[in-house]
């Protein structure tokens, strides 16, 4: 099925209040969710996204969730909360991969809801919302890109993953580390993002070979490449609190090998 822009958008009086908020110095920040089979998850999430906003002053949020035609109706269950909060946008397509769905994702925000800043960010609780703000903080401060980092001082990944999971997180961030010898930056396999609107319009274009998961290493190596000023705040990364993952392990070492290399 084809991506459909027309899907479930927002007009009239709730949309004219957020835009003259924005004209009077609010800056807006797009959250873009891709979603395979994350009913359960996305249902609990999305609110509690919103519930951020109280503790932002200078910043509007407005969610994005990028469905990938899920069996389970993760559509559905935002439809039907987007009754309850405007801000909340919903474009659906084939499953074509995560790079995929984050491009489809950046390409409508761009396009409908003139964002200031993007955001990248899981759907399946593995990233804290109540870090968003400590993002925006480090934007406005001058950052381009702000990464949430498992690695640096103060940031974790889960204690209880089996060490063979641990060892694939760590070795899988560090082989890319090394292979670009861009040991300064700690963190490139995480996908808990905010990115300035330039730098996602400067690198879209030249994103469309990566559709999985490697798109996040790609991305942050062009960004690199433009010289943006990029900083990481430590998060703790957790489980997932509902489904399964979607990663397939020998793919995504098989991607990064071939991208590094």
């Amino acid at each position: 099925m084809a991506t459909n822009y027309n899907n479930h958008k927002r007009a009239g009086k709730n949309n004219s209040l957020f835009h003259t908020e924005i004209l009077h110095g609010m800056k807006k920040a797009v959250i873009v969710l891709p979603t395979y089979n994350e009913k359960e998850n996305v249902s609990t999430l999305i609110p509690t996204l919103f519930s951020i906003q109280k503790v932002l002053k200078d910043w509007r949020i407005a969610v994005l969730v990028v469905d990938d035609s899920s069996p389970d109706k993760t559509a559905d269950a935002v439809v039907v909360m987007q009754k309850k909060f405007p801000q909340l946008y919903l474009i659906s397509g084939k499953k074509e991969g995560l790079g995929k769905a984050y491009q489809r994702g950046f390409t409508y925000a761009l396009k409908e809801l003139a964002p200031d800043v993007l955001f990248e960010m899981d759907a399946d609780w593995s990233h804290d919302p109540k870090k968003i703000p400590s993002f925006l903080e480090a934007i406005d401060a001058g950052s381009d890109m702000v990464i949430g980092s498992r690695y640096m001082k103060g940031g974790s990944i889960p204690q209880n993953w089996a060490w063979y999971r641990k060892i694939f997180s760590i070795m899988s961030n560090l082989f890319v580390r090394v292979g670009f010898m861009h040991l300064s930056q700690k963190e490139w396999t995480n996908g808990f993002r905010a990115i300035r609107k330039w730098v996602v319009e400067k690198n879209l274009p030249s994103m469309g070979l990566y559709n999985g998961y490697v798109f996040q290493i790609a991305f942050l190596d062009k960004t690199l490449k433009l010289e943006a000023k990029i900083s990481e705040v430590p998060i703790h990364f957790t489980d997932r609190n509902q489904g399964e993952s979607k990663i397939n392990a020998p793919q995504y070492i098989g991607q990064i090998i071939h991208y590094v290399l």
